[in-house]
């Protein structure tokens, strides 16, 4: 059968239309595909017949009205101007021959002379005016239509009629007695109507929307359309409009569909739910013969290719017209079939999902299967949907609480704040027996992390109880005795103590031996002096870690434990490497969770904006109040970066967040106090400072994790006591702080000499700051090599040795502005430097004084100084009191002007 496109078609229609004008009659079929565009021909060739001479009588055969008896006769009569006494007679065979079907009779052998005498109206009319009968959608034309149709298509050849029919090619009623009787006969003429090619597309974009965007859209819409009339006009609004495939091509999709065979529409809608041909024929429950012709049919209206959706946006459309209930329906059934043909659990779960239930054991398995598989491959957010669909389906109470434990832990991975829901039921499965002991121990941590320390307690003394842990619960509880002593060692007397049997089990059973020797490295780092071997240990973990469900811990302890052994430089390409797996497997937790490790990284190799901009991130991407007892780690990294910034103003907010009070009990909470000291110490509160550290120190003792490079709370306390006259009290911490180091601690050791200079005589300063810079610049802490390198200059000042001075400024200047320290890099300004001129030598402010000589110079009185940055009157006094003496000056009028700057 020859293809035609529209223009073809319309030439060959109005030639058979002129020979039926001329007495030879004519029928001609007109198929194709959905949308080629056969009613377009059908009605363009009526509205052309009164030009050649013909009366065009027109009907629309309807799937509603394929029951109703001569409906499509009925309404080309209804269209025949004729004289009242003719259209009675008419109506009255109409009505007769209705009777007839209804009341069982076959028109076939009953009526004929009812079909006959309704014929011979049109073919009378004929003789008066040639007949133009064209019938849309014949393939939804009734029974009795049907046969007077045939009865008259085999009585017109040499009358003044064209009969001219339009139908799908792909609909089984096109080989009906209509179809196959028309196309026997010799005067018919079959016009069948393809899609347009990839050269029409363009050229059909070009008269809509121009030659530019025949260059830009044309290879697109023909792409997605198959050439499909209706889908290229809509891709073209749609791309037209600024986007991509959208609404219009949505809607275009579902009216090829909804005016097509149910059979197709059927096949479709199970297509859009599988994604793939493969079973569309068991799902919508047809066989498998029907179903190809279905698709095959499908491909050929352009709507697919090669048995897949052209657009997912198609598929979309389909799914999203279905009714809630019937797309419920297929995803259950497309379920159940996908996991009895054995398929991939990924997409049975993806099913169950859709389906929105999931109460079958065998549902839940798979549901907890496909879980544990996303979490491996980092699709932790549908890891979460799987579980949370199994929690709800699931009856049974003891494996409900193993499905919230799961749960617990993945929507950790987001937000530790998530699972918090979760955490009453779990005690209370716990208290009936529901709850094993390896989920024990994973709800006291998560009880822990959110401040709920009597409750997380309640359920360590609960494992007391538990008649004998399995190997999982054995498992959890080692890595949480080695977990707890590095994080929160008061907590520990409160874990069951395990028999060396049971302890050696655990170790060597579900692999955590590598998590107990990385939370053990971590212990060695907090409590003694830094070792080779502990450094080893780290590495040797990290090198074989992945960020895998079990691992973060893991990961976490080994990287804190080469920064707490003083090699932060080994560290920060390893955690650099674990964030990038963080953020692939989009765990957003674990990547904030890693930004605060790298923060204290970045603090200990004196790289100040990046250890800021690494807390910051670590509290954006998991909000404060998320964070429960482990806020101290960010927040604490965040102050001390402040501080040494001179940014006192931006982290203002961030001493007054409000902080659990049970973070004060962890390890979190000393790097807390740690920042916080160093923040209200840089701002001239020295008295409040000496308090955090102090309780810093003695929490550190009583937990007995007091190693030299985790906290030295000792220099920043001596450095305090120092700025309240108490040298001698200084020197006492500064001696028992350096006592505590070995050679490898030399950053630590370098801070307490640099302090301890300002304890002694002018005369031995200088020996003792040159030692501190040895020490830092092998130490690799650049922040803290510029403060001794700052007081340096001032030793040499105070001794008249300014060449020396002059030639150290231009250092210790680059390593400030190089570490981002503003307060140090400013009070190094050019405008103090002259290489060795003593009379051009500017005595050098601390960053707290020469706020507060700034804010004098400018005008303020003390009490306004004192309200503006958050210092006692006593404190701002005794700042003044020094600037004073520095810049030989005796009172404030006398201050140099270029103070309000911050310059000196």
């Amino acid at each position: 059968m020859a293809e035609h496109n529209q223009r073809q078609g319309m030439t060959l229609l109005r030639e058979l239309l002129d020979e039926a004008v001329a007495g030879r009659g004519r029928i001609a079929v007109v198929t194709g595909a959905i949308a080629t565009g056969k009613s377009h021909l059908l009605y363009g060739l009526t509205e052309q017949a009164f030009d050649q001479g013909a009366l065009p009588l027109a009907a629309t055969g309807s799937r509603a009205e394929r029951d109703l008896p001569l409906g499509v006769i009925s309404q080309l009569v209804h269209n025949t101007p004729m004289m009242e006494q003719h259209r009675a007679v008419t109506l009255g065979l109409l009505q007769e021959g209705a009777r007839a079907e209804l009341t069982g009779d076959t028109l076939d052998h009953v009526d004929v002379q009812i079909v006959d005498a309704l014929c011979t109206i049109l073919l009378e009319l004929s003789e008066r005016c040639p007949l133009l009968v064209a019938v849309d959608d014949a393939h939804h034309t009734d029974r009795a239509s049907q046969l007077c149709l045939t009865y008259l298509a085999r009585r017109i050849k040499y009358a003044k009629i064209m009969l001219l029919f339009a139908a799908p090619d792909h609909h089984a009623h096109q080989r009906s007695l209509l179809h196959a009787d028309l196309l026997r006969q010799p005067h018919c003429r079959p016009v069948r109507l393809d899609h347009l090619s990839a050269e029409a597309v363009a050229r059909r974009v070009a008269e809509r929307a121009g030659e530019e965007a025949a260059g830009r859209f044309g290879a697109a819409c023909h792409e997605l359309s198959g050439g499909n009339r209706l889908l290229v006009d809509a891709l073209l609004e749609d791309f037209t409009s600024g986007g991509g495939p959208g609404e219009r091509y949505a809607e275009a999709v579902l009216t090829c569909l909804h005016g097509t065979d149910p059979e197709l529409l059927l096949t479709a809608r199970g297509l859009a739910v599988l994604g793939e041909p493969e079973g569309v024929a068991r799902l919508v429950g047809r066989g498998e013969a029907a179903t190809a012709r279905a698709l095959q049919a499908l491909n050929r209206s352009g709507l697919l290719a090669g048995g897949r959706f052209r657009h997912d946006g198609a598929r979309a459309a389909v799914l999203a017209a279905l009714d809630p209930g019937d797309r419920t329906d297929l995803h259950r059934r497309a379920a159940e079939l996908a996991h009895d043909e054995g398929a991939p659990v990924a997409v049975v779960a993806e099913h169950l999902l859709l389906s929105g239930r999931a109460s079958d054991p065998w549902a839940l398995s798979v549901l907890e299967d496909a879980a544990a598989l996303a979490l491996r491959d980092g699709g932790v957010e549908a890891a979460i949907e799987y579980l949370k669909l199994a929690w709800q389906g699931c009856g049974d109470e003891r494996r409900r609480a193993r499905i919230a434990t799961k749960l617990v832990r993945a929507a950790w991975r987001i937000n530790p704040s998530t699972p918090a829901g979760h955490l009453a039921e779990l005690t209370a499965a716990l208290h009936k027996g529901h709850l094993g002991g390896g989920d024990a121990v994973v709800l006291a941590k998560a009880l822990l992390w959110h401040g709920h320390v009597a409750d997380a307690k309640d359920v360590l003394h609960h494992l007391r109880e538990l008649d004998g842990l399995d190997r999982e619960g054995l498992a959890e509880l080692a890595v949480a005795r080695a977990w707890l002593r590095g994080a929160c060692p008061s907590f520990l007397p409160h874990l069951p103590e395990a028999s060396p049997e049971e302890a050696n089990s655990a170790a060597h059973s579900l692999g955590v031996s590598r998590r107990i020797e990385s939370a053990n490295a971590l212990v060695r780092a907090l409590t003694e002096a830094p070792r080779p071997e502990t450094v080893a240990v780290a590495e040797r973990v990290l090198r074989g870690s992945r960020l895998d469900e079990m691992s973060m811990d893991t990961v976490e302890s080994a990287l804190l434990t080469l920064t707490y052994s003083g090699r932060a430089d080994r560290a920060a390409p390893w955690c650099d490497a674990f964030v990038e797996e963080a953020v692939s497997r989009h765990a957003p937790s674990r990547r904030a969770r890693l930004s605060a490790i790298r923060a204290e990284i970045g603090l200990r190799t004196g790289d100040l904006a990046a250890a800021a901009r690494d807390a910051r991130q670590a509290l954006e991407i998991i909000p404060p109040g998320s964070w429960g007892v482990a806020v101290g780690g960010p927040l604490g990294a965040l102050l001390l970066a402040g501080a040494a910034m001179s940014r006192h103003e931006e982290c203002l907010p961030y001493v007054t967040q409000p902080v659990p009070e049970a973070m004060l009990e962890t390890r979190f909470g000393l790097l807390y106090l740690h920042g916080k000291a160093r923040f209200t110490l840089t701002a001239g509160q020295a008295e409040q400072a000496l308090r955090d550290l102090r309780l810093c120190g003695e929490l550190m003792a009583l937990w007995r994790l007091d190693a030299p490079e985790f906290i030295a709370w000792r220099v920043d306390a001596a450095e305090a006591l120092v700025r309240l006259g108490d040298q001698e009290q200084a020197r006492l911490l500064l001696e028992d702080q350096l006592a505590r180091c070995d050679r490898r601690s030399r950053r630590v050791q370098g801070m307490a000499m640099r302090v301890l200079a300002a304890t002694g005589e002018s005369r031995h300063r200088v020996m003792l700051l040159r030692r501190s810079a040895e020490l830092l610049q092998s130490g690799g802490d650049r922040y803290e090599l510029a403060r001794t390198l700052f007081d340096l200059i001032q030793a040499y000042h105070a001794i008249g040795e300014y060449r020396r001075a002059g030639m150290l400024t231009r250092r210790a200047r680059s390593l400030a502005v190089e570490c981002h320290a503003d307060g140090l890099s400013q009070a190094l300004s050019p405008d103090g430097e002259h290489d060795g001129d003593a009379a051009g030598v500017q005595p050098i402010l601390s960053d707290a004084e020469r706020r507060v000589a700034a804010l004098a110079a400018d005008g303020y009185s003390n009490r306004d100084i004192s309200a503006k940055l958050y210092i006692t009157v006593s404190t701002v006094e005794q700042h003044l009191t020094r600037v004073y003496r520095k810049l030989n000056v005796s009172r404030r009028a006398d201050l140099p002007a270029k103070l309000v700057g911050g310059q000196v």
